[in-house]
């Protein structure tokens, strides 16, 4: 599977802004009030895109070993996607108020950033290395 890697990697870099891209479109859906931020055919393709982009970091993990020998900037890329489904629920579904929907989607944008940094640097700060 190795022989892949750059082929995977593809794959997964592709889905990423995919899936970000989608989810902010959806966003800002949400924030101008349309229905149409949670239609059924975005929330299909959002589990499709995320599900390809999943299963593209597992592949390249298991290339990479990193579930033998787990670094701290996977630990933390896995940490902040958690934190970030979390967040764009809140942001596109459970949100109570158009108020604190925007503030949940302000905050899975900002980890979004944050997970894109740690997987650049492959540092547990991501970009605030930088700052």
């Amino acid at each position: 599977m190795g022989q892949f890697y750059p082929e995977i990697k593809l794959v997964h870099i592709s889905c990423v802004i995919a899936s970000g891209s989608l989810f902010g479109l959806r966003g800002m859906l949400m924030l101008a009030d349309s229905s149409r931020a949670n239609h059924v055919a975005l929330r299909r393709c959002s589990y499709l895109i995320d599900t390809v982009l999943l299963g593209a970091g597992l592949s390249l993990a298991i290339i990479l070993g990193q579930f033998a020998h787990p670094q701290a900037w996977f630990s933390t890329k896995l940490f902040l996607l958690v934190v970030y489904v979390v967040l764009g629920i809140f942001a596109l579904r459970r949100g109570r108020t158009r108020a604190s929907r925007s503030g949940y989607f302000a905050a899975a944008l900002l980890v979004y950033g944050d997970m894109i940094g740690v997987a650049v640097t492959h540092r547990p700060l991501g970009f605030l290395l930088f700052v």
